[in-house]
C-alpha cells in the first residue's frame, strides 16, 4: 500500500492519534497546473486545544520510554523516508513546484535528520556538579514537554522534520502545523512515516492551518517551546506572542544573503555557483543569494556569464518536463516578485535577463546597476532574481554586505581561502560558505541566522539538545539535611 494512500487520511479526524480536522477544509493546489491535488482539513483553535491536551498526556509516557526504543522509532522513520522516497518526491514536485533533484534532496535529508536524531536519544543527559555540601549535585537535561513546530511551504519536508525528529528523539511530544499550500509533503508525509514507524498514539499531531491555527498553537498552555520557520514579519509576531506566554521561541526567519565575488575568483565556476544560489527552487529559499557583490575588475565578465546562464535555464512544469526552474508557489508571491523587479527597473536598475513570466513561471532574472534604492536589492525577494552590485575595495564590500537588517548566510568566492575567512569575520551572519553559494544545509550542521534572520543557529547535535530540553538541577544526600530550626 502506498504510504500516502488518501483513504488513510483525507477528510478524517484522528487517525493513529494524529489530528486531521474535518470541519473547515482547504484545497491543495498544484502551482504548475492549477489542479486540485487533495483536500486537507484546516485545524481550528479548538482542534489545537484538544491536540495539545492529548499530546501533554502522551508525552509523559513517551519521555519515560527507554532511549533505545525512541531511537529505534527514529531509525525506522529514516528507513521509511528512503523506502518511500519516490512517492514522497512526486508530492513535493507537484505540491511545492520543486524540480526532481530538489525533491530528492528533501527525502534524503529527511532520512538523515531522523538518523541523526536517533543518535540524540543516547547522548549524555547532563553533568555532575561540585557542591559545598555533602551531597550529589547534578545538572540534568529533561524534555521540554510539548513542542510546537510551524513550518513553511518552500522546503516543506525538510523544514518540518528537522524540528520534529530531534524533538521526538529527546522525549517531547510535537504539534506540527505545516503550511496549507504544502500540507501533504510537509505534514501528512511526516505523520504517516511516524505512524508506520511505531510512534505511540498522540505523541505527534498534525494541525494544518492558517494564522489563527498558529496563534492557537503558540497560546496553548501545554506547549512550552515553539520552533518557527518563516518570514521575518510573521516571526516577529510569533516571538512576541511566545514572550507574552513566557515560552521559548526558536525563530528561523528571512534573509537577503550576500555572495561576494573577489577579483581572483574562478569566473567559469562563479556563474554556475551564483545561478544556483539565486535561481534554485525559483529563489524561494531563505538562504538564496539575494545580493551579488562583485569586484569592479571582473564585474562586466561576471554579469555576462551570469546573464548567459540565466537565459539558458529552462522553466516549466517539473512533473512533466526536464527543467531547471518550476513554478512560483502562487500568484500572490509571483506578483510580489514582479513588483520588486519592476520598481527597481523604474528606479534605474538595468534588466540584463528575465523580468518576465507566464502564469506562475517566472524567468530567472539578472539586474545590474542596483543601488540602496532598488527594492529587489534591499528587500528579500523570495524569487529567482540576482541583483549585481559592484565594489572596488574590500572595506566597501564589507560595508555593502553588512548594510542589511538580515544576517543569515554569506558566500565568498576567492582563490585565497584565508582571505575569504578573514573577510567573513567582518560580516555577521549565522552561516558562512567560502568558495560556495549561500544555499547550503546538512543535518549535522548548525543552522540559523542573526538579527532579522532569527534567534541564532540551531539544529544539529548539541544545538538540538539546547533547543528541545530544559536543564534541571538535582541534589541527593545520603541522610536528611539538618537545619537550626
Amino acid at each position: 500500500m502506498p504510504l500516502l494512500d488518501t483513504s488513510l487520511w483525507s477528510g478524517k479526524a484522528h487517525i493513529g492519534g494524529w489530528t486531521v480536522p474535518t470541519g473547515k477544509t482547504a484545497r491543495v493546489i498544484e502551482p504548475a497546473t492549477g489542479e486540485t491535488l487533495e483536500t486537507i482539513g484546516v485545524a481550528t483553535p479548538d482542534d489545537v486545544a484538544e491536540a495539545a491536551e492529548r499530546a501533554a498526556r502522551a508525552q509523559l509516557a513517551w519521555a519515560r520510554t527507554p532511549y533505545t526504543e525512541r531511537a529505534a522509532v527514529l531509525r525506522r522513520a529514516g528507513d521509511l523516508f528512503t523506502r518511500h522516497a519516490e512517492e514522497i518526491q512526486r508530492w513535493i514536485v507537484r505540491e511545492a513546484g520543486s524540480v526532481p533533484g530538489k525533491a530528492a534532496f528533501e527525502t534524503t535529508t529527511a532520512a538523515q535528520e531522523c538518523y541523526e536524531a536517533a543518535a540524540l536519544a543516547s547522548r549524555p543527559l547532563g553533568e555532575v556538579l561540585p557542591s559545598a555540601e555533602p551531597r550529589l549535585s547534578l545538572a540534568r537535561r529533561v524534555p521540554a514537554g510539548v513542542v510546537g513546530v510551524i513550518a513553511p511551504f518552500n522546503v516543506p519536508l525538510v523544514l518540518g522534520i528537522r524540528s520534529v525528529a530531534p524533538a521526538l528523539a529527546l522525549g517531547n511530544a510535537v504539534l506540527l502545523k505545516p503550511d496549507l499550500r504544502t500540507a501533504v509533503s510537509g505534514g501528512v508525509t511526516i505523520m504517516r512515516v511516524f505512524e508506520e514507524a511505531g510512534l505511540p498514539a498522540d505523541v505527534l499531531h498534525l494541525l494544518p492551518g492558517d494564522a489563527d491555527t498558529g496563534a492557537a498553537l503558540v497560546a496553548a498552555p501545554q506547549v512550552r517551546v515553539i520552533s518557527f520557520t518563516g518570514s521575518t514579519a510573521a516571526g516577529r509576531k510569533v516571538g512576541a506572542a511566545a514572550a507574552e506566554y513566557l515560552k521559548r521561541a526558536h525563530l528561523e526567519l528571512g534573509g537577503n544573503s550576500a555572495l561576494i565575488v573577489l577579483p581572483d575568483a574562478d569566473l567559469d565556476r562563479a556563474a554556475s555557483t551564483a545561478a544556483w544560489g539565486s535561481f534554485f527552487h525559483q529563489g524561494q529559499i531563505c538562504m538564496t543569494a539575494g545580493r551579488h557583490l562583485v569586484h569592479a575588475s571582473v564585474a562586466d565578465e561576471y554579469v555576462e556569464r551570469l546573464t548567459h546562464k540565466a537565459e539558458q535555464l529552462r522553466v516549466g512544469n517539473p512533473a512533466k518536463e526536464d527543467v531547471a526552474l518550476g513554478p512560483i508557489i502562487d500568484a500572490g508571491q509571483r506578483d510580489k516578485i514582479h513588483a520588486l523587479v519592476g520598481a527597481s527597473v523604474d528606479g534605474g536598475a538595468r534588466l540584463a535577463a528575465g523580468g518576465t513570466y507566464e502564469d506562475l513561471f517566472y524567468r530567472p532574472t539578472v539586474l545590474t546597476g542596483v543601488t540602496d534604492a532598488s527594492p529587489a536589492y534591499t528587500e528579500e525577494v523570495f524569487g529567482p532574481v540576482a541583483p549585481v552590485r559592484v565594489f572596488s575595495e574590500l572595506d566597501e564590500a564589507v560595508a555593502l554586505a553588512t548594510a542589511t537588517p538580515y544576517g543569515l548566510a554569506l558566500g565568498i568566492l576567492t582563490a585565497d581561502v584565508m582571505r575569504g575567512l578573514d573577510l567573513a569575520e567582518r560580516i555577521p551572519t549565522g552561516l558562512v560558505h567560502i568558495n560556495d553559494q549561500t544555499v547550503n544545509d546538512e543535518a549535522v550542521a548548525p543552522f540559523g541566522g542573526v538579527a532579522a534572520s532569527g534567534t541564532g543557529a540551531r539544529f544539529g547535535g548539541a544545538a538540538n539538545i539546547e533547543a528541545f530540553t530544559e536543564t534541571r538541577g538535582i541534589t541527593a544526600r545520603s541522610t536528611q539535611a539538618p537545619y537550626p530550626f
